[in-house]
């Protein structure tokens, strides 16, 4: 299992990086990404925090990948905090997508694709096709989530993701220790939103990229 997208307690998450990694590794993960949700206000606090978690690698066989979900941030305002979070030294960006149970903003979903720095939109909720052939032309990955409520447009993402070719990646937005998930019910969340088997097997394998 590779899961590019987690919270701690540097954000709304309920455990610290030592902990949230040790349960990772026991559900067989082999990549972590550790992305609290960030704005102007504490993107820096986060990534000088996250980075340190880094140390477990020593001791652990599981990459860990430093970085931010940026998160309700006025579109205009995303491509320069994603900017300053690379520079933070962030290894991966994400963007808190148009989730469907969520108020955000109307056009995240496009800025987050337009910007170079950003990796993952995060369950991008009802995405237009013209978003969706945007991401694919840009590399974005498009994100198929394990998290209730945000996973309610899964099959509209596969859908859309696969017609125009877009990269998609499967994540479970964990907060909680019980958000974790294997590598099989991954597999199981990929096909549940209309992928077939292969396909889902491809999905799971775009992550690699990212613990390379």
């Amino acid at each position: 299992m590779i899961d590019l997208h987690t919270h701690t307690v540097f954000s709304d998450g309920e455990l610290i990086p030592s902990e949230l990694v040790r349960r990772a590794v026991t559900f067989g993960y082999r990549g972590i990404g550790l992305t609290d949700h960030a704005d102007f206000t504490n993107v820096e606090h986060i990534l000088s925090c996250i980075k340190k978690a880094r140390y477990m690698e020593e001791v652990m066989d599981i990459r860990i990948i430093p970085g931010v979900e940026i998160t309700h941030v006025h579109p205009d305002k995303i491509a320069s905090l994603a900017k300053m979070a690379r520079e933070l030294g962030a290894e991966i960006v994400v963007v808190h997508g148009e989730s469907p149970v969520e108020p955000v903003a109307p056009g995240t979903n496009a800025a987050a694709i337009a910007c170079e720095d950003v990796d993952i939109l995060a369950h991008p909720g009802f995405i237009t096709e013209e978003e969706a052939q945007m991401a694919a032309d840009n590399g974005t990955c498009l994100e198929i989530t394990a998290r209730n409520g945000h996973n309610r447009t899964n099959g509209h993402v596969a859908r859309l993701g696969t017609e125009v070719g877009a990269t998609m990646v499967v994540n479970t937005d964990t907060h909680s220790p019980e958000n974790l998930i294997t590598k099989e019910t991954a597999l199981k969340i990929a096909m549940g939103a209309g992928l077939t088997e292969s396909q889902a097997k491809k999905v799971l394998e775009n992550s690699v990229r990212f613990i390379e």
